[in-house]
């Protein structure tokens, strides 16, 4: 069975500074921008079969810069619905609520428009993509790519592996990093987390 890819986006001024972003639909750095670019040569590498994209600016460029401009883009791929902790720092956060936990405790309830997600909501979500994937890996050649969010990734991640939503706090997923999940035994297996090459930057170009 082939590989399934997962590429988090770059940088951006909110990643940077801790703030909790989910639907608010901030650009890449220029570091971001620059740490999309270093996963050229290792997406190049391999043949892509489908790729899948977050319909967010951040997630969009980057499928743009490490050469994937025609991602499908899927809304199942949105980072985590943070509601009321839409823009806040954990740090914020537990002066009000100590020892509060993403992936144990949820969020606070936000507007209307995004209200949050509890993790089992997000694991619901990942499970749809998953089944998306599985469709994708058994009618085309070459790995299937996805790029989107860090939290939500580590929520798919931790399905993917039969691990309940919450598990996804095992897995620290850095920006503009590739991770590799594959199989062993036809089991699915990590075969390789928070890749980033090193050496200078590569233009960006087809597949």
């Amino acid at each position: 069975m082939a590989d399934v890819f997962l590429v988090r986006h770059g940088e951006t001024e909110w990643s940077r500074s801790g703030r909790h972003t989910g639907w608010t639909d901030v650009p890449l750095t220029e570091h971001g921008r620059e740490e999309a670019r270093r996963l050229v040569p290792l997406i190049r590498s391999h043949r892509i079969g489908a790729a899948f994209v977050s319909p967010l600016q951040r997630a969009r460029e980057t499928a743009e810069l490490i050469g994937v401009p025609d991602a499908r883009v899927d809304a199942d791929l949105r980072e985590w619905d943070y509601g009321g902790y839409e823009g806040v720092t954990t740090v914020e956060i537990q002066r009000t609520r100590p020892g509060w936990f993403l992936f144990t405790d949820g969020v606070a309830p936000g507007p209307p428009e995004h209200p949050g997600e509890t993790p089992e909501q997000v694991g619901e979500r990942a499970d749809r993509m998953l089944s998306k994937v599985e469709a994708a890996l058994a009618n085309t050649e070459g790995v299937v790519l996805l790029v989107a969010h860090g939290h939500f990734l580590r929520v798919l991640t931790a399905r993917r592996l039969g691990l309940p939503p919450a598990d996804g706090a095992l897995f620290q997923l850095a920006t503009g990093t590739l991770c590799r999940l594959g199989t062993e035994h036809d089991r699915p297996v990590i075969a390789g987390w928070n890749i980033r090459p090193a050496g200078p930057v590569t233009a960006a170009g087809g597949r």
